[in-house]
């Protein structure tokens, strides 16, 4: 019989609102404990999510009498610090992504992890998704025949707000890190790993990457054509062009509920996948299944993917003259 997880969530904005707001929709799972660097916004979240702990620290999280699991929902920076903090007190950790500031960072967190024999998951909850998993069954039925090209973009204007995390250097802000993520791990888990990369990227006011361009070549047989910007309202949608059959994923392609196969003559099939949270429950299931199973990562997206995906992000940004301060091996 599967036991409750007793979840703790570090880092309270509005990410983390998502999160809790999905957990409480998924059985088996239970809020106990929020840590803040503020006491007082940490009290109104365990209020407003009905947790049963705050604390004022990340560190003091540790002291709930229960805890099973911790979803860190930092700045980027601080993904690496919290990360290890909890495995070194032996919690399960689903981070959310990027999973660290590059890939120096990742291997300490998947070293330590093994060390401690604890559970430990990038928050990529794109790939758990029901369409993204219908995505990949089409592919795998060889209904599209061979993939050829992929084209996705990822873009919106935020409000300029340069101390918040999003245009902060100091808090690794920029689109690349924050929403190119999502283009590039789909070409990650459809394709593999690019034989020839290229990228470049213009700079907005506070530093930070505003818009980048971005082409994976793989071998002679496929490429894909990637962008994210904060600079302007893109489509955010997916294609993947098929020698038979192309597939469309719907705007927003990252968290889409519809997807659609679009051969040159024919109908169209159109799949929906409603759904009334914000799709973070399924990576919360994911987690909860792995720990009521005893297994410390999970197949469908593990510790080798992750670090298979921040090297393509290091190596695009590298391409890309994207830098950060915790880039030492840059």
């Amino acid at each position: 019989m599967s036991k409750t997880i007793h979840w703790g969530i570090i880092g309270i904005g509005r990410i983390a609102e998502k999160f809790a707001t999905d957990l409480a929709t998924v059985e088996g799972a239970k809020l106990t404990a929020v840590a803040s660097s503020s006491i007082e916004r940490a009290e109104a979240f365990k209020a407003k999510y009905n947790a049963d702990y705050a604390y004022e620290s990340y560190e003091a999280i540790f002291d709930a009498p229960e805890l099973d699991a911790i979803y860190i929902a930092t700045p980027h920076t601080l993904h690496h610090y919290c990360t290890k903090l909890c495995l070194t007190n032996k919690k399960a950790v689903l981070c959310e992504k990027p999973f660290a500031m590059n890939e120096e960072e990742v291997k300490e967190m998947i070293a330590l992890a093994k060390e401690n024999d604890t559970f430990l998951m990038e928050a990529l909850w794109t790939r758990f998704l029901p369409s993204t998993k219908k995505v990949l069954e089409i592919i795998q039925s060889g209904a599209i025949g061979e993939i050829k090209n992929i084209q996705a973009d990822f873009g919106f204007i935020p409000p300029f707000l340069p101390e918040r995390r999003v245009l902060n250097p100091a808090f690794g802000g920029g689109a690349f890190l924050d929403i190119g993520i999502y283009p590039a791990f789909l070409s990650l888990l459809l394709l593999g790993y690019p034989s020839q990369i290229l990228a470049c990227s213009t700079s907005g006011p506070t530093g930070v990457d505003e818009t980048t361009s971005f082409i994976y070549k793989y071998d002679d047989s496929a490429t894909a054509n990637l962008s994210c910007t904060f600079g302007a309202n893109t489509n955010t949608e997916a294609f993947i062009f098929g020698t038979k059959v192309k597939i469309h994923i719907a705007r927003k392609f990252h968290e889409s509920k519809e997807i659609s196969l679009i051969p040159d003559e024919g109908e169209t099939q159109t799949f929906q996948f409603p759904r009334e949270t914000f799709g973070y429950d399924y990576e919360i299931r994911e987690v909860n299944d792995c720990l009521n199973q005893g297994r410390k990562q999970s197949d469908l997206w593990s510790l080798k993917d992750s670090q298979r995906l921040i090297h393509l992000l290091d190596t695009t940004r590298r391409k890309a003259g994207i830098v950060y301060e915790t880039d030492r091996s840059f």
